[in-house]
């Protein structure tokens, strides 16, 4: 049998009620004789929990760089949700080795429609991942340079990083962009959730300029689709104001300096659910304090009643990865409501040689993958799905 018709079949093993912690709500039971007709569905939200393909349940997946890769991979390993890059903009195709799908500069606002490099794509990376079942969350922008971010629209509309979300020229061309790749995409059931930004920072700014672009941006989204979910796409980082928090040392993930309040977000109320990432070297964290992290925004998600994502977590080379990673896992598996965990970042050996990857992939069929990708994805799919912790 292959693993498309296992993943059919498992879909349609539903529970008539779900009780999922904050609202149980109802899912309808699938026939068998739908099996064929009824395998895949728009992700929806079920309290702290998804319903993905007529089940709810938690879930795990990773992020890949770049365009969808190794579908049969993901499959075998039990992911079912990965992120795939909805954004590439240049300003100028002639200097740009990169895929790119739109083009920003003084002469106007273009789609790629090449073949080669532009949305062409992107319409195989979903056309993939409707055909393995895969979902996929959708970025449409991206807070640094690499693949056109931010600076593509401030190089063209001016202004600073930070004032790129109250530029109203910038934000018509973002506006714009969304909307070309939403109507292209929003009746398929591969999108898991359109977001909003990678890693989106106002370095500097009161939290208020980033919540109040998010609650604009989404509310506009649904606007356009109000089936797909949305998500904002942050880190996470709290404040060390919040009521939750009585006792933050006020150091860097706590400090607000890079203008983002995770608890305002989340409360946004065409946000569907929270995202975090977790890079605890990269912050000057110790290893341990990842489960502390992990812990906080799963109490966070559990107050405002909303499902919550660790998005990106992941070591360097050279560290021991099973050793640190999983106690954050064991930590999203038993000791909180996490409603979905993606490592950073899958990765493969391209025949070429080439390596796209940055030191934090997680190569297919390693010990460390086996541990931490097949492994954990066993054990999540088996998990009772109940969002009570």
């Amino acid at each position: 049998m292959n693993f498309f018709s296992i993943w059919a079949i498992l879909a349609t093993a539903i529970s008539r009620f779900a009780f999922v912690g904050c609202a149980p709500t109802p899912v309808e039971l699938v026939e068998t004789s739908n099996l064929e007709r009824r395998t895949a569905s728009i992700t929806s939200v079920n309290g702290r929990l998804f319903n993905i393909d007529y089940k709810t349940q938690y879930f795990t997946g990773q992020n890949p760089r770049g365009a969808l890769r190794s579908c049969a991979y993901k499959i075998q390993t039990g992911y079912k949700v990965t992120r795939v890059w909805g954004f590439g903009t240049t300003n100028n195709p002639s200097a740009t080795s990169d895929v790119y799908y739109q083009i920003l500069n003084s002469t106007g606002q273009y789609i790629n429609y090449n073949t080669n490099n532009g949305i062409a794509r992107l319409d195989y990376a979903v056309s993939a991942a409707e055909k393995y079942g895969i979902k996929i969350i959708l970025p449409l922008l991206n807070n640094y340079d690499a693949l056109g971010g931010i600076n593509t629209y401030t190089n063209v509309y001016g202004g600073t990083h930070q004032g790129f979300y109250t530029n109203a020229a910038a934000q018509t061309a973002y506006k714009n962009y969304i909307k070309f790749i939403v109507s292209r995409y929003k009746t398929s059931t591969a999108i898991f959730s359109w977001e909003l930004c990678n890693e989106p920072r106002c370095s500097g700014c009161d939290s208020s300029v980033i919540t109040n672009w998010a609650s604009q941006t989404s509310a506009y989204i649904k606007s356009l689709d109000p089936n797909h979910l949305v998500s904002l796409g942050d880190e996470g980082w709290l404040t060390s104001t919040s009521s939750y928090l009585p006792n933050s040392d006020g150091s860097y993930a706590y400090s607000g300096y890079e203008g983002v309040d995770f608890e305002k977000n989340l409360a946004i109320s065409t946000i569907d659910y929270g995202t975090f990432h977790l890079y605890a070297d990269q912050w000057g964290y110790n290893y341990t304090w990842g489960s502390t992290w992990i812990t906080q925004h799963n109490q966070i998600g559990k107050k405002l009643c909303k499902p919550v994502v660790l998005q990106e977590y992941a070591v360097p080379d050279g560290q021991n990865r099973i050793a640190i990673e999983g106690p954050w896992q064991d930590t999203v598996m038993s000791k909180t409501s996490i409603a979905g965990d993606l490592m950073w970042q899958f990765g493969t050996k391209f025949p070429s040689g080439a390596n796209p990857y940055d030191n934090y992939a997680m190569y297919y069929n390693t010990s460390d993958y086996q541990t931490l990708g097949n492994q954990h994805a066993k054990v999540v799919a088996t998990r009772t799905a109940v969002a009570t912790l």
